[in-house]
């Protein structure tokens, strides 16, 4: 293999960029499957390391994925692009609208898994919702799902003597969601922060995930804060790297 410095690229590199071209080239559309690890060997003459190598590229690139017991293929789902600002804006969920439909369009989602239950806050979550720790708080559970892909997993926090009565207790929320319902309650959010973060998954996220081997995960941690910098929803949020494009378009 070349070394760094040689200004040649190693074997496995030139192999994946080969099948990534392909790709993009329409030669391999979505849901193909790949040339496999012997079929590599072959046509480069390399070794079978080497040619697993070239498919993990491809893979932990969210370009391609592997069935078991099939083979690699190109990957049909299209990332999903999350429009950070437009989404969160209050003529979104302030109309009854989901914050998801700024991404999705005419896309399918689905919330597949919900919990609402009423916990102790955690020590980091307390802090920032400025309360005591240990003190109650309503968590909402989320999986969604689109286009038959799980993409996202998301925890809500919310200070439970605030939301205590309302829909924000129950599965469903009602149009505009968690936020609408805020609004409501006299405590609509004005202000957001995100702080953003990657790494790789622990092993519940990447199964909850559906994730392929080597696939790292975005995390997101949103709090929403009312008037007078009140702050009244923590969510943290785990991505499948591969299935997002994050946007943010504002003005200068």
């Amino acid at each position: 293999m070349a070394t760094q410095g040689t200004g040649r690229q190693p074997k496995y590199q030139r192999i994946a960029d080969a099948l990534r071209d392909a790709i993009r080239a329409g030669e391999y559309g979505p849901g193909d499957r790949l040339p496999g690890e012997n079929d590599l060997m072959a046509t480069y003459e390399v070794a079978r390391m080497t040619a697993r190598q070239a498919l993990g590229v491809l893979q932990n690139e969210g370009i391609a994925e592997s069935r078991k017991g099939a083979g690699v293929f190109v990957r049909a789902f299209r990332p999903l692009r999350r429009r950070g600002i437009q989404r969160l804006s209050r003529d979104q969920w302030g109309s009854g609208r989901s914050i998801w439909s700024a991404d999705i369009g005419e896309r399918t989602l689905v919330v597949d898994q919900v919990s609402v239950t009423e916990e102790a806050a955690p020590e980091h979550i307390a802090e920032v919702l400025d309360v005591e720790p240990g003190e109650a708080t309503c968590v909402r559970s989320r999986r969604f799902v689109l286009d038959g892909k799980p993409v996202l997993i998301s925890t809500s926090y919310l200070p439970a003597d605030l939301v205590a009565g309302s829909a924000i207790t129950q599965e469903d929320t009602g149009p505009g969601g968690t936020y609408a319902r805020l609004d409501e309650l006299g405590y609509k959010p004005v202000h957001f922060r995100e702080e953003i973060r990657t790494r790789m998954p622990s092993q519940a996220e990447a199964s909850r995930l559906s994730l392929s081997m080597g696939t790292p995960v975005i995390l997101i941690c949103r709090t929403a804060f009312a008037d007078e910098g009140r702050p009244v929803e923590v969510n943290e949020m785990t991505l499948d790297s591969a299935s997002y494009v994050l946007e943010y378009d504002f003005d200068a």
